[in-house]
């Protein structure tokens, strides 16, 4: 066994005071009041650990050196201590693990919420595209389907004017509602005047073919309104600009004949022209 040297006042003080500290906190299962160190009281226990030192050196005196054994307790005590340090080094780290794998999906989450945005956004724009495919279909629809008498005003003046208007919206439309009030009022004057509407409308296309029908159909039966000279002058324009020399000639003929008479000096200038252009005798 090991023989401790004389140790000194100081430390046998400390090491008491350890042990009784040590052994009251394993012995007592249900914590006690604290123990007030007045005077008395330290006074006590410095008496007590000098009888505890003159005990020690009479047995080292003696040739029975004082052993100093750990409390089995104390070691149980420690065990339990480390291991509970163990276990807190080990949450610790699946903290640590845990709020990686948190700040990783927070990334991810962020990623997810942008890619969310654009998927919206390029839903929303295939949405309007589809919707302006759909309204396309249903007016290509209605644009290609026959036209059928009808009055959507009750009037053939109030059928013209509000084909006008919709001209300017929606050209198409606009177009086919003039149709529909030749269709719908066949011996109204309205109905020569959307003729001459969409003879026009043609021209501005450059479609001298297509112009004809309509200045045709609007001057049938020469009427004397007061655009029927210069709709005779625009039908012969178109016919001489489809080679259609003869059939123009007719109609400045049939316009000396029935307008030439007071017509403005303009229209008897484009007369001329289209005369001279189509070598009219």
């Amino acid at each position: 066994m090991l023989k401790l040297p004389r140790p000194s006042r100081n430390a046998l003080m400390t090491a008491l005071g350890i042990s009784l500290i040590a052994g009251t906190v394993i012995a007592q299962a249900v914590p006690t009041e604290p123990i007030v160190w007045d005077k008395r009281r330290l006074d006590q226990l410095d008496r007590n650990v000098r009888k505890l030192e003159r005990a020690i050196f009479q047995r080292n005196s003696n040739g029975q050196p004082f052993l100093m054994e750990p409390d089995p307790e104390v070691v149980a005590l420690q065990g339990r201590v480390g291991g509970v340090d163990r276990r807190l080094a080990d949450v610790e780290a699946t903290l640590q693990r845990m709020n990686g794998d948190i700040e990783r999906l927070t990334i991810d989450l962020e990623n997810m919420k942008t890619e969310n945005g654009r998927l919206r956004t390029r839903l929303g724009e295939s949405e309007a595209r589809l919707t302006t495919l759909e309204t396309r279909a249903r007016e290509e629809a209605e644009l290609n389907a026959p036209v059928v008498a009808n009055s959507p005003t009750g009037t053939a003046a109030g059928d013209l004017a509000a084909a006008n208007r919709l001209l300017s919206a929606n050209p198409a439309r606009g177009e086919r509602a003039l149709e529909t009030v030749i269709l719908t009022w066949p011996e109204e004057e309205e109905s020569r005047i959307a003729n001459v509407r969409l003879g026009d409308l043609r021209l501005e296309d450059e479609d001298a073919a297509g112009a004809v029908p309509y200045f045709a159909a609007a001057l049938r039966g020469w009427p004397t309104a007061g655009w029927a000279p210069e709709t005779t002058i625009k039908l012969a324009e178109a016919l001489e600009a489809e080679d259609q020399s003869t059939d123009a000639c007719i109609a400045l003929r049939e316009f000396r004949t029935r307008y030439g008479t007071g017509a403005p000096a303009a229209l008897t200038s484009r007369a001329q022209a289209v005369r001279t252009s189509a070598g009219c005798r």
